[in-house]
């Protein structure tokens, strides 16, 4: 008798949701916008795929509308971005010893280390770059 119980009570035992404190979200946010300590308040809740701190969340910038009073999932979440679309940026080339610069517009939007495409102002020749730190892109050959 035991035996037939026991798979049940595993059963049982493992598919119940692990409860632990989760960040949620204390008021709408649109996609992009950019997190504060008051947007986000952290509660006893369900842990699966969620932020269990709102130190990570601060700073970040929502990928997807944020509802007031629903968990923040990782997947929600993306780092907030250094350059904008059609912000003017430094292109910046080196190898070999040899460094270039110049001024190009960013088509596209993203954070230190994306892949975007910027447009060479002198030449009007669009080139892909990585996004850098400090707000230039960086390409090579």
């Amino acid at each position: 008798m035991i035996l037939r119980a026991f798979p049940i009570a595993l059963l049982l035992i493992t598919s119940a949701p692990i409860s632990a404190e989760v960040a949620i979200a204390a008021r709408n946010i649109r996609p992009g916008e950019v997190m504060s300590v008051t947007d986000v308040m952290v509660i006893r809740g369900e842990a699966s795929g969620a932020f269990k701190s709102a130190d990570l969340i601060v700073g970040a910038e929502a990928k997807v509308a944020l509802y007031a009073g629903r968990v923040i999932l990782t997947s929600q979440i993306v780092p907030a971005a250094s350059v904008q679309r059609n912000q003017i940026v430094e292109i910046r080339f080196s190898s070999n010893g040899l460094s270039m610069s110049t001024d190009g517009r960013a088509l596209g939007r993203g954070s230190a280390g994306q892949r975007i495409r910027v447009m060479n102002l002198a030449s009007k020749t669009s080139i892909f770059g990585t996004i850098q730190s400090d707000g230039s892109v960086r390409v090579s050959k």
